[in-house]
C-alpha cells in the first residue's frame, strides 16, 4: 500500500471530521441541484408561454374584432400577464394593465427589508459557485412599439411563438412572450414568475435548515467519535512514552475496563505488555544480582585457593589447595554455561519455527544414548514407551530435550546408588504428560515453587558441589512455558518415598503441519 506522508500531519479528530463532512458535502450539493431545478422551471415556463401564445394566435382569427379585447383582458386576467397588443404599423392598441388593472409591479430592492438582500446575496453566491448565466436585466423601452421589442422581432422572424427571460430589479424572473399574427399585429405577454423564486428560496430555506441541523449533529458527533477513540488513545500513548523512558514503575497505564471494543481490547494488551516488560525487568535485575552472588563465592574461593599456594609449602595443602580451584573452576564452568543458556532462552525460543516433535521417540533415544555413557552411582533408568505419532506436541526438539535432560540430571542427583528412575509419557484432555518419578528424599510441599527459582537447589549441605548451578528446573520452566505448557512437582502415586515431576504440553493435532507418519 502507498504511503501517504501527508496523511500522518493531520490529527484523528480533523480526519473523523473531514470524513463526516464529506456527506455534508453531498447533501450541501442540493444547494446547486435547486438552482438546476430553478433553471428547468424556467425553461419549461418560456416553452409553455411560447405555446400559449401559438394557441392565441390560432384562435383570434375566429373572434370577432368586438370582442378580441374582450378575450385578451380576460386571458391576462386568468394567465396574471400583462399583454399587450400592437397593430401591423406597430402602435399599441391594447394594453391589459390600462384596460383591466396591473397584473405585476416592479419593486425597487432599495425599498425591501434586510431578509429580501440576504435571500439576492445567497442567489448571487449559488450562481457564482455553478458558474450560471445571470439572465439579462428586465428594461421597458422608452417607446413602447413593437418594434422595441426583441421578443416581437424575433417571433416575426421565425414564424413562431418567442419567449425569453429577465431579471427584475429584485431577481424574480421576469417572462416575456411575443407571437406575430396573421394580419401582421403582434401580442405581447410579460409575466412576473415570483413564484419561482418564491418555491426555489422555499425549498434552499429548508434546505439550509436540514443542512444546519445535519451539520450540528455531525459536528457533535464527530467530536463525541474523537473524544472515544482519540482521548483513550492520546493516554495509552503518554503511559507508553514514559514506559520508554525507563519510568515504568512510576507508570499506570489505564485498563479501560469499561469498554468492550479494540480501544478497551487495545488499552488491556498495553496495560499487560507493560506489567509483563515489569516482570521482565524485575526478573532481569533479580538475576544479575543473582548471578553476581552465585560467581562471587567460587571466584573468592578460587582467589583464597591460589593466594595460599604462594605461601603454603606442605605437598599435602598443596595437593588440597589445588583441588579446591579445579572444583570452583569447574563451578565456575556449570554456572557460565547454565546462565548463559538460561539468558537466551526466552529470545530464541521467539525465534524458533516449531515443528511436530514425538516426545516417545525423543525420550526413548536420550535414555539410550546416557546409558550407553553409564550413569552415575549405577542409577536405573526405565521408560514406558507410548506407541509411535502418539505423545506428538509441537515445539522445538533441542530445548524439550533439555528440559528432560535437565529433569534425568536432577532425578539422578537425588537418587540412591541403584535407585530407580522411572518416565513415563501418557496423553490425556488433549495433553501430554511426561512424568518424571525418583527415590530420592522428595521435595517438600513449601518448597515445590521455591526449587524453581534461579540459583535455587534443595540440597543436603556439601552434595554434589561445583556440580550444580541451580538454574536447571529454572531453566526447564522457562522452555516449559515457551510452548504453552506448565511444570510441577508432585508425590509418587505409589506412596513411595521420593519425587515426581510432571510436564504438560499441548497435544499437536492432525490439523497442524507436519503431523503424520510416513
Amino acid at each position: 500500500m502507498p504511503s501517504r506522508p501527508w496523511l500522518g500531519r493531520f490529527s484523528l479528530t480533523w480526519r473523523i471530521l473531514a470524513v463526516n463532512f464529506i456527506a455534508l458535502a453531498l447533501l450541501a450539493g442540493g444547494f446547486f441541484y435547486i438552482d438546476s431545478y430553478r433553471t428547468r422551471v424556467i425553461d419549461e415556463r418560456l416553452f409553455q408561454s411560447a405555446r400559449r401564445m401559438e394557441m392565441v394566435r390560432d384562435l383570434l382569427p375566429f373572434i370577432s374584432g368586438t370582442h378580441r379585447n374582450d378575450v385578451m383582458r380576460e386571458l391576462a386576467r386568468r394567465s396574471d400577464e400583462r399583454i399587450r397588443l400592437y397593430g401591423a404599423d406597430g402602435k399599441l392598441q391594447f394594453d391589459s394593465a390600462i384596460d383591466g388593472g396591473v397584473t405585476y409591479t416592479l419593486i425597487d430592492p432599495a425599498e425591501e427589508p434586510l431578509k429580501r438582500h440576504v435571500a439576492r446575496f445567497l442567489d448571487q453566491t449559488v450562481d457564482a459557485i455553478v458558474g450560471a448565466e445571470p439572465l439579462p436585466p428586465f428594461e421597458e423601452p422608452a417607446r413602447d412599439t413593437a418594434g422595441s421589442w426583441e421578443e416581437i422581432r424575433a417571433a416575426a422572424a421565425s414564424g413562431r411563438g418567442h419567449a425569453s427571460a429577465h431579471y427584475a430589479p429584485d431577481r424574480t424572473p421576469m417572462i416575456t412572450t411575443a407571437i406575430r399574427l396573421k394580419d401582421g399585429a403582434s401580442i405581447l405577454g410579460i409575466t412576473n414568475a415570483r413564484d419561482i423564486t418564491r418555491d426555489v428560496r422555499a425549498e434552499r430555506l429548508r434546505l439550509g435548515i436540514v443542512l444546519a441541523i445535519a451539520v450540528a449533529a455531525t459536528v457533535g458527533l464527530s467530536l463525541f467519535l474523537a473524544r472515544t477513540i482519540v482521548l483513550p488513545l492520546r493516554r495509552l500513548a503518554r503511559a507508553a512514552a514514559r514506559v520508554r523512558l525507563g519510568r515504568a514503575r512510576q507508570v499506570t497505564v489505564p485498563r479501560l475496563p469499561d469498554r468492550r471494543d479494540e480501544i478497551g481490547a487495545l488499552a488491556r494488551s498495553v496495560s499487560d505488555m507493560t506489567e509483563a516488560l515489569r516482570h521482565r525487568i524485575d526478573a532481569t535485575d533479580a538475576f544479575a544480582a543473582d548471578v553476581s552472588h552465585e560467581l562471587k563465592n567460587p571466584i573468592a574461593s578460587l582467589r583464597s585457593a591460589l593466594d595460599g599456594l604462594d605461601s603454603v609449602e606442605q605437598p599435602e595443602l598443596r595437593a588440597q589447595l589445588l583441588s579446591i580451584a579445579r572444583d570452583d573452576v569447574r563451578r565456575l564452568d556449570r554456572l557460565v554455561t547454565d546462565i548463559a543458556e538460561a539468558s537466551r532462552i526466552d529470545a530464541q525460543l521467539s525465534r524458533t519455527r516449531f515443528e511436530p516433535v514425538d516426545l516417545g521417540q525423543m525420550i526413548e533415544a536420550m535414555i539410550e544414548s546416557r546409558e550407553a555413557r553409564g550413569i552415575d552411582n549405577e542409577v536405573r533408568l526405565a521408560f514406558a514407551r507410548p506407541r509411535k505419532d502418539v505423545a506428538v506436541v509441537m515445539g522445538e526438539e533441542a530445548r524439550l530435550a533439555l528440559v528432560i535432560d535437565n529433569l534425568l540430571d536432577n532425578a539422578i542427583s537425588f537418587s540412591p546408588a541403584g535407585g530407580l528412575v522411572q518416565i513415563t509419557a501418557t496423553v490425556a484432555n488433549d495433553e501430554v504428560l511426561v512424568s518424571v518419578e525418583d527415590e530420592g528424599p522428595g521435595v517438600p510441599p513449601h518448597e515445590r515453587e521455591t526449587v524453581f527459582r534461579r540459583f535455587h537447589s534443595v540440597r543436603p549441605e556439601g552434595d554434589g558441589f561445583g556440580k550444580h548451578s541451580g538454574l536447571g528446573l529454572a531453566i526447564a520452566r522457562s522452555i516449559v512455558e515457551g510452548h504453552q505448557g506448565r511444570i510441577t512437582i508432585a508425590d509418587r502415586e505409589d506412596a513411595l518415598r521420593g519425587a515426581r515431576f510432571d510436564v504438560y504440553l499441548p497435544l499437536a493435532h492432525l490439523g497442524d503441519p507436519g503431523i503424520g507418519s510416513e
